[in-house]
């Protein structure tokens, strides 16, 4: 048999994009087209399809157990087609739960209820154990372009699925929305089983330094004392501290954006919905930035994500300063679109360079953490997206409710999310300092079947 060279190429890199893009179909026709038929079809509360989306937040926070278990097994593609398989699942059931509700709402309510705890336990085993693969598999100046890749390769998932399903779902019938689920569903866990077919043993096998023969699984101790040393190392402390309070501040704007450019600026409807889209343009841009000056400035990767990474949160931190002022003093002047542009730029490239970043710091800590150390900044994410939306709404109500102006209402709002980026851009500093104090990044060598770090702070 003929040997492959270890680790990750361009196209191993888009095969894990694939299985990104896979899980974003089920979950953007689970999140955003039940979302709609519940409450225009069904004329349900909209608060509904809002609890169910936080739920599946919720439930995220069992990231770091599926890391565990993944690092326990020293293998990433069974929880990866496991969770896919939950998580399709989980999206035909929320289809039927969403039928249901029209005979039956309490009923429908409940299916409902158990589909969005698969999809967010789908979510959750997938998506970390499918960072971490990609992480262990990636050369140091692939780590920004092959974060853009992918998370671009799920948008796209998002996209395609909405085109689609949007064409196929008209005349609409619930019986027509249950067979387009179950075609999504099986068309994503079929192309993630064929983009993760013997992907993982791309990566190399070997043991620690020194070692005589390869390391024996670490599995002593059980979850509870893994988490707990994941938890002692202050850099992954901090780290999970800048994921939460960045991410909140930038999920805390999902629900706010649009109807702030009706209220302050008068704003269409049509005219808002095109400003989210231009929004996503400039995440996207951000993005590719990133890839970009990553790939090309090699010989300084380290500090390209740093800069990125911080310098897209203190700009985040002042396009929404910006904001906040326009909304009160310029409401009639202030250009609205190039600024929210901006603003998605500096997400993007934010987001993307965090992305890259975790995967640099997720094997510097406890030997065979990995998926511990993933699986907790993954539920400090997941956390702040459950949060976000319902705390930026909930801010705006109480200072229009206090103050009778919907400007401050929608200022305070973006000062808070101003502030929030500030302290993440200051706690980034902080983790690349803790991880500089550390051992240097250790250099991959053996281990069977999967390539894990076994360095120490």
């Amino acid at each position: 048999m003929t040997s492959r060279a270890p680790g990750f190429g361009w196209l191993s890199i888009i095969r894990i994009g694939l299985v990104q893009a896979a899980l974003g179909s089920i979950v953007v026709l689970t999140t955003s087209t039940l979302n709609r038929i519940m409450v225009v079809e069904l004329a349900l509360p909209a608060v509904l399809p809002g609890a169910l989306v936080a739920l599946h937040y919720f439930v995220q926070i069992l990231r770091p157990r599926f890391g565990y278990g993944s690092d326990a097994g020293q293998r990433r593609t069974p929880w990866i087609i496991g969770g896919m398989a939950v998580l399709g699942a989980g999206g035909v059931l929320a289809a039927c739960a969403t039928a249901l509700m029209q005979s039956s709402p309490e009923l429908g309510t409940l299916a409902a209820g158990i589909a969005f705890v698969l999809i967010g336990a789908g979510v959750g085993a997938c998506g970390t154990c499918l960072l971490v693969l990609l992480a262990s598999g990636v050369a140091p100046r692939q780590r920004a372009a092959a974060a853009s890749v992918t998370w671009i390769m799920m948008i796209a998932g998002f996209a395609v699925t909405a085109g689609v399903v949007g064409a196929h779902l008209d005349p609409f019938t619930f019986p027509r929305l249950i067979a387009i689920s179950v075609v999504v569903a099986l068309t994503a866990l079929i192309v993630s089983a064929l983009a993760m077919r013997g992907l993982e043993n791309r990566l190399p096998a070997a043991a620690p330094a020194g070692a005589a023969k390869p390391a024996e699984p670490d599995t002593g101790g059980g979850f509870r004392e893994a988490l707990m040393q994941v938890l002692a190392e202050s850099h992954t402390r901090l780290f999970a501290g800048f994921v939460f309070l960045s991410m909140l501040a930038y999920s805390a704007q999902d629900l706010v954006l649009e109807p702030f450019a009706g209220a302050v600026f008068g704003f269409t409807p049509g005219e808002s919905t095109g400003l989210g889209g231009i929004q996503h343009g400039g995440v996207l841009a951000g993005m590719i930035i990133v890839a970009l000056v990553g790939y090309l400035a090699s010989g300084r990767r380290s500090n390209v994500l740093r800069v990125c990474m911080i310098g897209g949160c203190l700009g985040s931190a002042l396009i929404l300063a910006s904001l906040a002022v326009a909304g009160t003093w310029f409401p009639s002047g202030w250009p609205l679109r190039p600024t929210v542009f901006a603003l998605g730029v500096a997400n993007g490239a934010f987001a993307v360079a965090a992305i890259g970043s975790m995967m640099a710091l997720v094997s510097r800590g406890h030997q065979r953490r990995d998926g511990t150390r993933m699986g907790l900044w993954g539920a400090a994410q997941a956390l702040a997206f459950g949060m976000g939306g319902v705390a930026g709404t909930l801010i705006v109500d109480l200072v229009r409710h206090a103050t009778g102006s919907v400007q401050y209402a929608y200022s305070t709002v973006f000062g808070i999310q101003a502030c929030l980026f500030t302290v993440s851009a200051v706690l980034a500093v902080q983790v690349m300092r803790r991880a500089d104090g550390s051992t240097a990044e250790p250099v991959r060598k053996t281990l069977v079947p999967l390539s894990l770090e076994a360095g120490s702070t």
